[in-house]
């Protein structure tokens, strides 16, 4: 197992819950909407100064192609997990919608590449299990309709995943632009017809600039690990956020961690280190 493509996926879960816990700080403050348009409109400008600056070759108009598959993927998906979040149910989107968004590229790293070593499927297990621990997923209703949209939902997600690394071969950067110009474009679009708010108000844009600098880190750590090591390890590894901005918010706001959410991130600790072996 290539060690850095570990720290790589990683350092995606880590920078990917930072960004979540600084979009919900600015969520507090202004329409969920403008809160992702925002920030994905800065981190396109973020993206392809990069490029320039790194001097990334431009890719082929099929890693375009799976980079706008992939943004629009994602865009839906925020659509579809603020819906479920909506309806009371965050104990149940949270973590199933994460769930079927790490086991997507699971299964398509199983055909495309074969089965891993059974030390990584029982950390894949571990990990899977972590995530619905850290985000409290016990005691849930567990009904069909309270499914269905986190389930969805984290199909777009999964299907993210898998897009943006078919489409990374060639360049990081320019495929990541290509995923916002899509993200941009669809909830935009999506924000006007059905008349959502989708300005940030002018006291949320520095936490909308740290989440937006912190997602796009993590898509870039994201796509980094899974060129280096396997699409289904980084997936899984980037899939333990949650801990991440558990941690901040126990660290910054002093909310309390359960004990059940504390036996999850030691299992994600048990699950990095068997996935690593």
């Amino acid at each position: 197992m290539a060690y850095t493509a570990v720290l790589l996926g990683l350092i995606s879960a880590v920078t990917w819950g930072a960004g979540d816990f600084s979009g919900g700080m600015a969520v507090k403050r202004s329409s969920p909407y403008g809160v992702v348009i925002g920030g994905h409109i800065m981190s396109l400008f973020m993206m392809v100064a990069l490029a320039l600056i790194f001097g990334e070759k431009v890719p082929p108009l099929r890693d375009w192609l799976w980079g706008g598959a992939a943004g629009l993927c994602g865009g839906v998906g925020l659509v579809l997990l603020y819906r479920a979040l909506a309806t009371g149910q965050m104990s149940v989107a949270a973590p199933v919608s994460a769930l079927v968004a790490a086991a997507l590229p699971v299964l398509v790293s199983a055909f495309s590449d074969g089965l891993p070593r059974w030390t990584i499927l029982i950390g894949f297990a571990l990990a899977l299990t972590a995530v619905w621990l850290i985000s409290g997923g016990v005691g849930i209703d567990m009904q069909l309709s309270h499914l269905y949209l986190p389930v969805v939902a984290g199909l777009t997600f999964g299907a993210f995943f898998v897009f943006l690394h078919f489409g990374s071969s060639t360049s990081i950067f320019w495929t990541l632009a290509a995923t916002r110009i899509a993200s941009i474009t669809s909830l935009l679009g999506y924000s006007i017809i059905t008349g959502e708010d989708w300005m940030p108000t002018r006291d949320s844009w520095g936490w909308v600039a740290m989440s937006s600098v912190l997602d796009a880190a993590g898509n870039t750590f994201y796509a980094l690990s899974a060129r280096m090591g396997r699409m289904d390890v980084a997936a899984v590894l980037g899939s333990l956020y949650p801990g991440s901005t558990v941690l901040l918010a126990w660290f910054v706001l002093k909310e309390h961690v359960s004990r059940i959410q504390m036996i999850g991130i030691l299992i994600a600790l048990a699950a990095i280190v068997l996935i690593t072996l």
